[in-house]
């Protein structure tokens, strides 16, 4: 099991940890402060750095798995091409520092909470998603069309009035309770501890979205920035994609 650092803080750009495994998947670590593809949102970068001053360049970070493709519980730091000889080196109970590329993960960041702003504006369920530092995309279910200036538009707004955005837990019990907070069809929200992660856009009694995510988010909208509504896209009869994009 990696400790998910991340979950919990996700503006911790590095953290000390010790290698755990070394294996064709990638370096797994006891801690780590990488995010790892999932719930739609891309695999961190950065690097790991060793006591001697070397480092090893992180090109992506996924989720161990068995051999039977299933999560293991850690994560699998995956190394940049032609670092072998450097490889080789590493083995189980060596000490890091795992740091992440801020500037992108910050990008991520924007763009996922971005896409909460979006669920409010267009309040239908998401059957589809992804979230890279260049772009973000919602696929909504839904057949009538949407207006991508006023889309922008409310986002705008909603980044330029400050709202916090709160990370807290409800138990299996509460979300099956409410089955209603689930708002994608093709991701399912983190479970497997007995409580629930989630994310809350606006004031508890003000709350703009509310939902089970996994990923890290900014802590207030107005650090969001500017992001538009680049193109929407008509993907089936009963599908609109709505591309997010930073303005220039």
């Amino acid at each position: 099991m990696t400790e998910e650092l991340f979950r919990s803080d996700g503006y911790l750009r590095e953290c000390e940890a010790r290698i755990t495994a070394v294996s064709p998947q990638g370096i797994e670590l006891d801690r780590t402060v990488f995010y790892p593809l999932g719930g739609g949102q891309a695999g961190d970068s950065g690097h790991l750095l060793l006591a001697d001053g070397r480092a090893l360049a992180i090109a992506d970070t996924r989720k161990a798995k068995d051999d039977a493709g299933q999560p293991t519980g850690a994560i699998a730091h995956v190394p940049a091409p032609g670092q072998e000889e450097l490889l080789a080196s590493l083995s189980p109970g060596l000490a890091v520092t795992a740091r992440i590329d801020w500037e992108r993960r910050h990008r991520l960041m924007r763009f996922h909470t971005t896409t909460h702003l979006l669920c409010h504006l267009v309040p239908q369920l998401v059957n589809g998603c992804s979230i890279t530092p260049d772009y973000a995309r919602l696929d909504f279910a839904m057949t009538d069309p949407l207006d991508k200036d006023a889309l922008t538009e409310g986002i705008a707004r909603l980044v330029a009035a400050g709202h916090p955005v709160t990370i807290a837990s409800i138990s299996d019990a509460e979300l099956d309770a409410n089955p209603a907070l689930v708002k994608s069809m093709s991701v399912q929200p983190p479970r497997g501890s007995g409580r629930v992660r989630t994310v809350r856009v606006g004031a508890e009694g003000a709350t703009i979205d509310y939902q089970p995510c996994g990923g890290t988010h900014v802590a207030n909208t107005a650090e969001i920035g500017a992001v538009v509504v680049t193109k929407i896209e008509k993907k089936s009869a009963s599908t609109r994609r709505v591309v997010l994009g930073f303005a220039p």
